[in-house]
């Protein structure tokens, strides 16, 4: 894991892929909750014996929107911001699916820094997102995550 204490230590590390998280795996269960909280329960995620049968996949696949609310999760696991009053999820740009991802996949994040700009004291850090599926080729998505930090005091 990377420690990121200020703007310039970010600012050093544009261009660079800065790691990947753990894998993690998405279960049924996990599906399932989503499918709860979100109220979509398209049966490609939820339904067991008709993806099965009638599927393309032949298992149910997790939700795109599930898979992009990991990034906070798995980001944490590759860098450490610190010193920060606040940290801003803003937005996501650029994102493709590359391809579903199935139950029980194991998945995790590659993370590269783009860009790191100081707007007049409000840090926003561009970084590639990458969702690798193990034994996969593809990506699940790839898109440029942008987070906006203020940290509390620059340390040198």
């Amino acid at each position: 894991m990377i420690v990121i204490n200020s703007f310039n230590e970010y600012k050093c590390l544009e261009g660079q892929m800065i790691g990947v998280s753990a894998w993690h795996t998405i279960d049924q269960d996990q599906i399932d909750r989503f499918a709860d909280a979100t109220l979509d329960y398209q049966w490609i995620h939820t339904d067991k014996e008709k993806a099965e049968k009638e599927g393309p996949f032949k298992s149910t696949i997790a939700h795109g929107y599930l898979t992009l609310s990991l990034i906070p999760y798995l980001w944490k696991q590759i860098a450490d911001v610190r010193n920060v009053k606040m940290e801003i999820n803003y937005g996501i740009e650029n994102l493709k699916f590359g391809q579903p991802v199935l139950v029980d996949s194991e998945v995790r994040l590659q993370a590269t820094v783009k860009s790191v700009t100081d707007l007049r004291g409000t840090v926003k850090a561009i970084v590639e997102a990458k969702l690798l599926i193990k034994n996969e080729t593809k990506p699940a998505y790839t898109g440029d995550v942008i987070f906006l930090y203020h940290f509390s005091q620059e340390v040198l």
